[in-house]
C-alpha cells in the first residue's frame, strides 16, 4: 500500500451550509438573469450590464470604425506580440484540423460508408475580463473556431471597471471575430445562447469565465452546445530530486494568482525539495512585492498541497487521480510521463517548459478540463467546432438485397417488426425474395 506524506494539506473546507449558500446564490442569480433575457431581450441585457459592469453604451456591438480606433491606442509591441502568439495558435490548430480526415470506404462490395467533418455554423466566444484583460482567450477560442471553418463567430468580452480592454479587442479582431460585443457575465452568455433583438443566437458557446459565466453555460447546455463545464484553474507539478525547488515554487504561484480558489499541488519524490519549495513560496509571497500576492496567497493557503511519495511511479499514479488541468513534469526524464500518465488537461514537460507558456503564448489551447473532467475529456480544440457526420450508400442490387435479409433477421431478434420490413422490402426488390406480408 502506498505511503504518501503530506507536508502541506489544503485548509479545512468551509462548513457545508456556507458553501452551499454561496453556490445557491450564484445559481439563483444566474437563473434569474437568463429568464429575464429570455423574456425581455436587449432591455434585460442592458439592465444587467449597467448593474454588474457599469456599462450601458448605445450599442454593445463595436463598429468597424470603433474597433480600428481602439486598436490604434494599443502599443505597437503588443500588436506584434498578439500576431506572433496567434501565429503559434493557428499553426497548431491547422495541424489538428489536418489530422481529421473525411473518408469513404467500401466495406463490402457495393456498400459505401463515409465520414464528413462539418463546422458548426454559429459560434459564440466568451473572452473573460474581470480582474485581468485575458486577451489570450481570444486566440484560443475565436481563432481556433475560424481555423475549423466556422463561418460566423461572434465574441463578447466585458469592460473592466467601466473601461474598454483595448488589447483584448485587438486580439479578438486579429483572431477573426465576425462581430465583437463589449458585454460580459451571465448577460453575455444568455444573450448569445437565446438571441436578442440585436445579438444573434448561436449554436455553441466556448471560453472560460468566472462562476457566473460557468453556471450560465451549464444551465443553457442542451439548447446550445458548450466546450467544457469549467471550474477554477488548477496546476499540479510532479518533481523529482533533480528539480529546482525555486522553479517549482515560482511555477506553483504562477497559476495560484488566477484567483482565490486555484488548487496548486506538488507531488515529489524528495522531501528536501518539498520543504524547500514551501519555504520559497512563503518568501516570494511575503518578501518580493508580487502584485498578485493576495490572490495567490489565498489560493496557496486554502488549496495548496504538497505530497511526498516513495518513487516516481507512485508520483505519476497519484497525479492521475487528481486529473488536473495543468500537469507540469520537472523530472530527469520528463517524457516518460507521456507513457505513464493518462489523466490530465495538458502536460508541460521539463524545466524549459511552463504552464504560463501554455496559458499565453506557445500555441496549444488553454481552455482545458478542470475538476477531474480530464478523466473523460480533453480541452478545447479544432475538433470541438466540427460535427463528425456519417453517410451511407449501397450501390449494388446484390449488396442491398443481402443487407435486407440480414436486417430482417437482426431486427426480428430485437422484436422490431417495422425495421425488419424495411429490410424485407430491399430483399424483395433486389433478390426477388417472397414475404407473406408484402401485398404489392
Amino acid at each position: 500500500m502506498s505511503n504518501y506524506k503530506h507536508l502541506k494539506s489544503p485548509a479545512p473546507p468551509a462548513p457545508a451550509n456556507e458553501g452551499q449558500s454561496s453556490s445557491l446564490d450564484v445559481a439563483t442569480i444566474v437563473q434569474g438573469v437568463i429568464e429575464d433575457v429570455r423574456s425581455n431581450g436587449d432591455s434585460a441585457v442592458r439592465k444587467y450590464s449597467k448593474q454588474f459592469d457599469r456599462w450601458s453604451p448605445p450599442s454593445f456591438k463595436l463598429s468597424e470604425e470603433q474597433i480600428h480606433k481602439i486598436i490604434a491606442t494599443v502599443p505597437e509591441q503588443t500588436i506584434k506580440d498578439i500576431k506572433t502568439v496567434q501565429s503559434n495558435v493557428r499553426a497548431f490548430a491547422e495541424a489538428q484540423k489536418a489530422s481529421m480526415k473525411d473518408f469513404e470506404i467500401e466495406i463490402r462490395p457495393g456498400i459505401h460508408l463515409g465520414q464528413k467533418n462539418v463546422p458548426i455554423q454559429n459560434v459564440g466566444c466568451y473572452v473573460p475580463g474581470g480582474r485581468y484583460p485575458l486577451l489570450a482567450s481570444a486566440h484560443m477560442t475565436i481563432l481556433t473556431a475560424k481555423v475549423a471553418g466556422v463561418p460566423n463567430v461572434i465574441a463578447c468580452t466585458p469592460p473592466i471597471a467601466g473601461e474598454i480592454p483595448t488589447a483584448t479587442i485587438a486580439a479578438m479582431y486579429y483572431a477573426g471575430a465576425d462581430a465583437i460585443y463589449l458585454l460580459g457575465g451571465t448577460q453575455a452568455i444568455a444573450a448569445m445562447a437565446l438571441g436578442t433583438e440585436t445579438i444573434p443566437k448561436v449554436d455553441f458557446i466556448c471560453g472560460p469565465g468566472n462562476a457566473f459565466v460557468a453556471t450560465a453555460k451549464a444551465k443553457l447546455y442542451g439548447s446550445i452546445g458548450i466546450d467544457l463545464f469549467a471550474g477554477p484553474t488548477e496546476v499540479l507539478i510532479v518533481a523529482d530530486e533533480h528539480a529546482s525547488s525555486f522553479t517549482v515554487a515560482v511555477d506553483l504561484l504562477s497559476q495560484a494568482e488566477h484567483g482565490p480558489d486555484t488548487p496548486a499541488v506538488l507531488i515529489t519524490t524528495s522531501e528536501r525539495l518539498a520543504k524547500e519549495a514551501i519555504a520559497h513560496v512563503e518568501k516570494i509571497l511575503t518578501e518580493t512585492e508580487m502584485s498578485t500576492s493576495a490572490l495567490a496567497g489565498t489560493s496557496w493557503r486554502d488549496y495548496g498541497e504538497v505530497i511526498v511519495v516513495e518513487n516516481i511511479d507512485e508520483a505519476y499514479s497519484l497525479a492521475d487521480t487528481f486529473a488536473s488541468e495543468h500537469v507540469q513534469i520537472l523530472t530527469q526524464n520528463p517524457r516518460e510521463a507521456l507513457d505513464k500518465m493518462k489523466n490530465y488537461g495538458a502536460l508541460f514537460l521539463g524545466e524549459r517548459t511552463c504552464v504560463s507558456y501554455g496559458d499565453k503564448v506557445i500555441g496549444t489551447n488553454h481552455v482545458l478540463p478542470t475538476k477531474g473532467a480530464a478523466r473523460y475529456t480533453g480541452g478545447l480544440c479544432v475538433q470541438k467546432f466540427l460535427k463528425t457526420y456519417t453517410y451511407q450508400e449501397v450501390k449494388s442490387d446484390q449488396a442491398s438485397g443481402e443487407l435486407g435479409q440480414l436486417c430482417g433477421r437482426a431486427a426480428r431478434a430485437e422484436r422490431f417488426e417495422g425495421h425488419a420490413r424495411s429490410g424485407d422490402r430491399r430483399a424483395q426488390l433486389y433478390l426477388g425474395n417472397k414475404y407473406k406480408w408484402i401485398y404489392e
